[in-house]
């Protein structure tokens, strides 16, 4: 994996992400077979052993590719149920057009073809460890390894119950924008189409995925909103008691870039939604709106629900992550089956969870594609750090960035530890390292 260098120049930045954003024309649902049903072998197990890899977004592609060059005897398929591949780390800026989609959108089809794996294009709807099996919309695969990267869930039960009504109506009206990709479209179309006032944004109670970031969202959207003089105000209902992390950055920009449009309010977790009246009541007071994004609660992805992975509370209940070993990422009692990325529970109680980033996956998931590769082998595991690194625009005019990095050792206790770095001056220079970065993931996990 290539390391980072900020210090390149803009030249390189421009060249790497014009180098990455071209789409494959090539059809998406190649390695889809004709002829399937549920009840059928999808893909016949033959002489290799074969590890099979839920979810294709950051973390899975990356283990895909990856695996070539550290088990390239094992055989490869990635299952996506989309026909695309679409980033959540730079969709802020997309919202407001200032990336565009061929940056976001790649082919599923040419990374598989250029990394030498299979991709298949269906959905998941059983897994049964006990067999080794998956099952599909379009048939059986049998594993040897399995690796789940399957993101998020976003939760609207702790708001609503189940009432689905409710719940529909949120999601099909005012979507958090978290899980790729219709429902950033849609988000978008919300934003261009708003004419003014009462704009709400919840925020997800932590852990949530980040990016996209949605202080970072909110910056992006009060931009739209200054440079076409749209009369809006802005409300971000937080439930926690401040800005976090890069408190001191975002504060300043909002105070600095939007002082007339942002309002953050801390301290306000949601008590309860109309979204049919429009009125939300929070801990911090009520507010009613006209239009509105409702990040609900996050939590892993429901094939880890169906993997059987969540982890308990000390009450014995289900605590939404994934319980995993907090360096190999694999299951306590399954030793060749992973979960990496955003589902995955507390790995410190120093810091709790890894930041939910897909940087954080991406590093996952070429370290689990070592992991495998010495399982493979007969050799043991061996530890790998990660790392962090986040870069958020909160300035249009001009485009300046703000960055936060996180480093992670392992203390005399045996317990990992956080280092959390903030940069909050924004400025131009880390705009053009965020493009290189991206540019650098793409390049690992699609383009080569």
């Amino acid at each position: 994996m290539p390391d980072i260098d900020p210090r390149s120049t803009r030249r390189a930045v421009l060249k790497t992400a014009a180098a990455t954003a071209i789409v494959s024309a090539v059809p998406a649902a190649i390695a889809q077979p004709l002829l399937s049903s549920p009840g059928s072998a999808l893909m016949p197990k033959g002489g290799k052993r074969r590890v099979v890899i839920l979810g294709g977004g950051w973390g899975g592609l990356t283990t895909a590719r990856h695996l070539r060059d550290t088990a390239p005897d094992l055989e490869v398929v990635l299952l996506e149920r989309n026909p695309l591949f679409w980033s959540c780390p730079l969709s802020n800026k997309w919202l407001i057009d200032i990336v565009d989609t061929s940056t976001l959108v790649h082919s599923y089809t040419g990374a598989a073809q250029r990394f030498g794996y299979t991709y298949v294009q269906t959905e998941v709807t059983e897994i049964d460890r006990s067999q080794r099996r998956v099952h599909t919309a379009q048939g059986y695969l049998d594993y040897d390894w399995l690796v789940v990267a399957a993101g998020i869930r976003v939760a609207y039960e702790p708001w609503f119950g189940n009432d689905r009504k409710a719940i529909d109506h949120t999601r099909a009206n005012y979507a958090s924008a978290y899980v790729p990709s219709a429902e950033h479209i849609a988000l978008k179309q919300k934003i261009q189409a708003f004419k003014g006032g009462t704009f709400v944004m919840t925020l997800p109670p932590p852990p949530h995925r980040c990016p996209p970031s949605p202080y970072e969202r909110a910056c992006m959207i009060a931009a739209h909103f200054k440079r076409n003089k749209i009369p809006a105000k802005l409300l971000i209902l937080d439930p926690k008691p401040r800005i976090a992390p890069i408190g001191l950055g975002y504060r300043k920009a909002f105070e600095e870039l939007y002082p007339d449009i942002i309002t953050h309010v801390p301290n306000a977790g949601v008590k309860e939604l109309d979204p049919f009246k429009r009125v939300v009541k929070t801990a911090a007071g009520d507010v009613a709106f006209d239009d509105a994004i409702f990040m609900g609660h996050h939590q892993a992805a429901d094939l880890v629900w169906k993997l059987g992975a969540i982890g308990k509370t000390a009450e014995g209940k289900p605590n939404n992550w994934a319980a995993v070993h907090p360096e190999f990422y694999n299951l306590p009692d399954d030793p060749q089956t992973f979960v990496i990325g955003d589902s995955v529970g507390a790995v410190s109680p120093q810091f709790g969870h890894y930041p939910k980033s897909g940087h954080v996956a991406n590093r996952m998931g070429a370290s689990v594609a070592r992991f495998i590769g010495r399982q493979a082998k007969g050799q043991a595991l061996e530890p790998e750090l990660i790392d962090n690194l986040c870069y958020m625009l909160v300035n249009t005019e001009p485009r300046e960035a703000i960055s936060v990095q996180f480093d992670y050792a392992k203390g005399a206790d045996g317990v990992l530890v956080q280092t959390q770095v903030d940069d909050h001056e924004r400025r131009a220079e880390l705009w053009d390292e965020d493009l290189r970065w991206y540019g650098l993931k793409i390049k690992d996990m699609i383009s080569g």
